[in-house]
């Protein structure tokens, strides 16, 4: 699975994940690549661990036990299969997960560091996050999580805050006593 081609199967939201994943109409096989966006820092504010995209039941019933999955959410370092998590920027800012649609060819190959929509880079520019998937990110209007949705950082920064930065850690000087 480290080489992998296949159709992407696009859910815009934990919700929709778990409205479709079993249904016997998803047009899903074992070459399929899942994809969940809309759960990163922004689009899910705290970024819960549902990246352990669960595989379609009826994958499952043929004895399917992996499959490629993509997501901009995290999980639990005791999951397992093949998952790429943390992908930033996340679709709930613009990152590339925002213009998979499903039926688009993806590749992943570790060894060569890639993972893509195998599309023209045209084609991509064309396009805009679905209306679906904008919906289901968060848009809070006050109070805490619109100040986190509104100054968290992607994953690849640590999903810290952008005014914390530089406030911790070993490279902050300390006063002297």
């Amino acid at each position: 699975m480290l080489r992998h081609r296949g159709r992407a199967v696009v859910f815009e939201s934990v919700e929709d994940l778990h409205a479709r994943l079993d249904s016997p109409d998803l047009d899903v096989d074992e070459t399929s690549v899942l994809i969940l966006r809309g759960c990163g820092p922004k689009g899910y504010p705290g970024m819960p661990e549902v990246g352990n995209l669960p595989l379609p039941a009826k994958l499952l019933a043929k004895g399917v036990r992996d499959m490629v999955r993509i997501s901009d959410a995290r999980m639990s370092g005791t999951a397992y299969g093949t998952v790429v998590l943390h992908a930033a920027p996340e679709a709930a800012v613009g990152g590339p997960l925002a213009l998979v649609r499903t039926g688009d060819p993806i590749v992943l190959d570790v060894p060569a560091r890639r993972l893509d929509i195998d599309l023209p880079l045209e084609e991509l520019a064309t396009r805009q996050p679905s209306a679906a998937s904008v919906a289901a990110y968060a848009s809070p209007a006050r109070g805490w999580e619109r100040l986190y949705v509104d100054h968290v950082m992607q994953a690849d920064k640590g999903a810290d805050l952008d005014f914390l930065t530089g406030a911790s850690g070993p490279d902050v000087g300390r006063e002297s006593h």
